[in-house]
């Protein structure tokens, strides 16, 4: 069997490992990938956005299906191509991927499936949202808490936190009114900023049975203690202490049942991964918004712990016969992540800097050193992106995980590497 994955990230990297461990596969191919996909699998120099090239390349190697790993390609409508010239392809249709595409799609299937979520208003213009806070906090230094977000794709930067009137006003001018993530932000969403723990819960489906996997926690603002801009994630730990069977049960009835069902009403069926961010509140579990693939960094750990065949399950779903699959065996013990970054990230950042010691990390038990942001340059392994690499141990215990990520970390060195020095510790709090 051959396989091709699109994208060039971490998350691509953890895909072409864990497909290329299937006895069932004999080459996989990464289109563009990276320096570490390279090692892995086989890279392929044909861009996402390339939809022909793919196609093209998919018929001429006779791939069996296609795995497409970034939103970006899911919501161009990448599968719905690769399927009209019938190559099986794995992930959501365009009209799905809208659920990640637009916050504002997103928000009202919530409220119409009666999913619960945080209160919201949605915006066209940024004077209406100006005025709209201004009325709401007349103050200048009141308390705000809200959340501002973009409506479309922004790699995970569209999304900003807000505690008073001064920062909700400077959101707002950095989405609509500077237009920092372009064409994103040509409608934004202001809503009510919950409190509780963040986690993350994936959930693989045919449209119609539901395998949820076992919950993750990232951590999306830059620095240690849950501080500075958001980013596209720096780290995640998997399973979180926090999600017990029970509360998977009521997440599972209460989330992702009516958002399946809902996306099939609306003649939207969705075939792939759903992830749900959620927020644990008080009141319970409430959702802070969909994405149509795995995540990254979650999809390390999940697939580090892993212990069936990825391929089998893909393939159950594109043909629609998840119900007739046993459920996946995962290793009891957890795993971490700790993304390493580029100096700048998440605002500007150089690259093309040599990267060493990845060998030495490699030599580490229980250790995977996936690659996101590099690239092969002579005889060189270069930075080529903001987010890095994923570095990524199991354990016995978190702490033990963590310990052997980090171990793993001081290992690795290019000028101006960083990373936070936290990740899993909330598990222990």
């Amino acid at each position: 069997m051959k396989v091709l994955i699109v994208g060039n990230g971490g998350r691509e990297h953890a895909l072409a490992w864990k497909i290329k461990a299937s006895p069932r596969v004999r080459h996989v191919y990464v289109a563009p990938g990276n320096a570490g996909t390279a090692v892995d699998a086989i890279n392929v120099p044909i861009p996402a956005s390339d939809h022909a090239g793919l196609i093209k390349f998919a018929k001429e190697n006779e791939i069996d299906f296609v795995v497409v790993g970034p939103e970006a390609p899911l919501v161009a409508g990448l599968v719905d191509d690769l399927q009209a010239a019938g190559i099986r392809a794995f992930g959501p249709s365009k009209a799905a991927a809208e659920l990640e595409g637009s916050k504002v799609f997103c928000k009202n299937l919530l409220r119409q499936a009666d999913v619960p979520t945080a209160d919201y208003q949605t915006f066209r213009d940024a004077g209406d949202a100006i005025r709209y806070i201004k009325d709401r906090y007349a103050e200048p230094d009141a308390s705000c808490p809200v959340v501002v977000k973009a409506d479309g794709l922004a790699a995970g930067k569209g999304v900003i936190v807000c505690s008073n009137r001064r920062e909700a006003l400077e959101a707002i001018e950095r989405i609509a009114g500077s237009r920092e993530f372009g064409a994103a932000g040509d409608r934004l969403i202001i809503e009510e900023r919950l409190s509780g723990p963040e986690v993350s819960i994936l959930a693989i489906t045919d449209g119609s049975t539901i395998l949820t996997l076992p919950s993750a926690q990232d951590h999306k603002p830059a620095f240690d203690g849950d501080q500075g801009p958001n980013t596209g994630g720096m780290g995640a730990y998997c399973p979180t202490p926090i999600v017990d069977a029970e509360m998977v049960a009521k997440i599972e009835a209460s989330i992702l049942v009516p958002v399946v069902h809902a996306m099939k009403r609306s003649r939207r069926p969705f075939r792939g991964v759903l992830y749900a961010g959620l927020m644990i509140t008080a009141a319970g579990p409430k959702v802070l918004e969909f994405n149509v693939r795995f995540g990254d960094p979650e999809c390390q750990p999940l697939l580090m712990r892993l212990k069936g065949d990825l391929v089998d399950i893909i393939e159950a779903v594109i043909d629609g016969r998840l119900d007739q699959l046993d459920p996946p065996e995962w290793d009891p013990r957890p795993a971490v992540c700790v993304v390493m970054a580029s100096e700048g990230y998440p605002g500007e950042y150089e690259t093309g800097r040599v990267i060493t010691g990845l060998d030495r990390a490699a030599e580490l038990e229980n250790v995977k050193v996936f690659h996101a942001g590099t690239a092969e340059q002579d005889e060189d392994v270069v930075t080529a992106g903001g987010r890095v690499l994923g570095v990524t141990a199991i354990g016995q215990t978190i702490s033990a995980a963590k310990l052997q990520a980090y171990r793993a970390v001081r290992e690795i060195r290019w000028p101006g590497a960083w990373c936070r020095k936290d990740i899993s510790d909330k598990a222990l709090e």
